[in-house]
């Protein structure tokens, strides 16, 4: 059962999410609340497996809220962000802190069931519709140097560079002549040399440190 935490200053918009997510056999709401503060609260207490959080609300925003219940180390809750606006200048500072989806509220439910799923299993997503918009306007600035990159191996910079471009392990396995197996071996090796969480903190760490350039992608990376 995926224990969920829904927070959003709309009542009806909470109480929609609560209604198609409680309509699923394997996922429990276990609150829902209408701030980022009462969100903190909430899932220090709760400790649930996805926290759903509205970027922006008054009396502390998602953001924020994100901010805290992924730097507490005891707690192991994902966090799904949920926006109005196909692009929204916060997002990128809650792709940095961490958070493993981020979907339009105008998105199918389809999308809302997958993303929650998807963090579940420790994979990160980002709505088609926000993702190069959003990577290309925020991520446009020199490079960073990476001390960390340098560690890689040859084999594993070009599995990275095929994982920032947005590629599945599928693709870069065909596209690199390996086996998918083989694929989620560097991937592996390469979020723990680089110290990223998920392949979404590996898009970010790309652009940021020149390993691709906005425009690069040949999709999105969801």
């Amino acid at each position: 059962m995926i224990r969920v935490l829904i927070a959003d200053d709309q009542e009806l918009v909470r109480a929609g999410l609560r209604m198609i997510l409680e309509a699923q056999a394997d996922i429990e709401v276990v609150a829902d609340v209408s701030d980022g503060a009462a969100a903190t609260r909430e899932a220090m207490h709760l400790c649930p497996d996805v926290a759903l959080l509205d970027i922006q609300m008054p009396g502390g925003d998602g953001i924020a809220a994100a901010r805290q219940i992924l730097a507490n180390p005891r707690l192991n809750t994902r966090v799904v962000m949920l926006t109005t606006f196909d692009l929204d200048e916060y997002l990128y500072a809650a792709m940095a802190a961490g958070a493993s989806g981020f979907l339009l509220k105008s998105s199918p439910r389809a999308h809302l069931l997958h993303a929650i799923r998807t963090a579940t299993s420790g994979d990160a997503l980002l709505d088609p519709v926000l993702t190069r918009r959003l990577i290309e306007t925020y991520v446009r600035r020199p490079p960073a140097p990476s001390d960390a990159a340098a560690t890689l191996t040859a084999r594993e910079r070009e599995v990275l560079e095929e994982l920032v471009r947005g590629r599945s392990n599928a693709e870069i396995g065909t596209r690199l002549y390996l086996a998918e197996t083989t694929v989620k071996t560097h991937v592996a090796a390469i979020l723990r040399k680089l110290g990223l969480r998920d392949r979404l903190q590996t898009v970010i760490y790309g652009y940021e440190h020149g390993i691709v350039h906005p425009g690069d992608t040949t999709q999105p990376p969801v």
